[in-house]
């Protein structure tokens, strides 16, 4: 077994990508990269095939890519929602079917960005699912700010996230951002859409030169799809005190395989979208 085809050494696990059932349906690469063919694509469906995503970018562990990032704005009542694309009726493969697809701050923002990880047979992926778009406190949020001030279902507002440039829970550096998980999407579907939700004044000062950054995100507000691209789990953001013996202890840090993912650094990602099942 070679050093390069390890974990870091702390975790003594192996990264088993090539050759684990599964694997082959979370492969995708850098932009810089090329494509590795997804067989899960031939599958019948809607969409799917080769995407290019915004995305935070993965610096660690095992995940082939970043998570993609989920493009918001807040509202006139100061509520914080997802944009979802514009919504039309194509000819794919001689039927008609529905995409949500729109040019967004000099790029292409399409529904495709989260089709992966089984998460493209969700209602809420499915392009003309009925939603408000609002991003919502979860069931068992992890932060005591959230876990003592939101319901299950409550929306969002500016006003939970006032103290972002001061906020820490003695994880990595306190100030770089105030976070929250959540669910998006996901209003009266059987599966749930997971999310995360960060107030950072790094994203602020990084949208003020940034063409994409200052179309996807809003006061200082960024979003993600919370879902590991290696095999589906769900990291956090400074989640755990053991996210720092890898590097991750101001990153996103996921526990099952120790990927990490840098919510600052915004990158484009190239990889295979899963087809919608019909």
């Amino acid at each position: 077994m070679s050093a390069d085809d390890k974990y870091p050494e702390e975790s003594g696990r192996r990264r088993f990508v090539k050759g684990v059932v599964g694997g082959s349906a979370l492969a995708g690469v850098g932009a810089v990269g090329t494509v590795t063919v997804n067989s899960a694509t031939a599958s019948p469906g809607s969409g799917g095939g080769t995407t290019q995503a915004w995305a935070i970018q993965n610096t660690a562990g095992p995940a082939p890519r970043g998570m993609p990032q989920i493009p918001l704005e807040v509202d006139d009542e100061g509520y914080v929602k997802g944009i979802w694309p514009d919504v039309e009726t194509v000819s794919q493969g001689g039927r008609q079917v529905q995409v949500a697809e729109m040019d967004l701050g000099g790029s292409t923002y399409t529904s495709e960005w989260f089709q992966y990880c089984g998460v493209e047979g969700y209602q809420g992926i499915q392009p003309g699912y009925e939603s408000d778009n609002y991003f919502r406190s979860d069931s068992a949020p992890p932060y005591d700010w959230q876990s003592s001030s939101k319901e299950q279902g409550d929306r969002f507002h500016v006003d939970d996230f006032d103290d972002y440039t001061e906020w820490g829970n003695g994880i990595g550096t306190a100030g770089v951002g105030k976070p929250a998980t959540g669910t998006w999407r996901s209003q009266d579907a059987e599966d749930v859409i997971p999310v995360q939700v960060l107030r950072s004044p790094r994203i602020e000062e990084a949208a003020q030169n940034d063409e994409w950054l200052q179309a996807s995100t809003d006061q200082g507000f960024i979003a993600w799809l919370n879902k590991c691209t290696h095999f589906c789990c769900v990291p956090g953001y400074k989640q755990s005190d053991s996210a720092a013996r890898f590097g991750g202890a101001d990153g996103v840090y996921c526990q099952c395989h120790q990927s990490v993912y840098d919510p600052f650094s915004i990158v484009q990602t190239l990889f295979t979208a899963r087809p919608r099942p019909d």
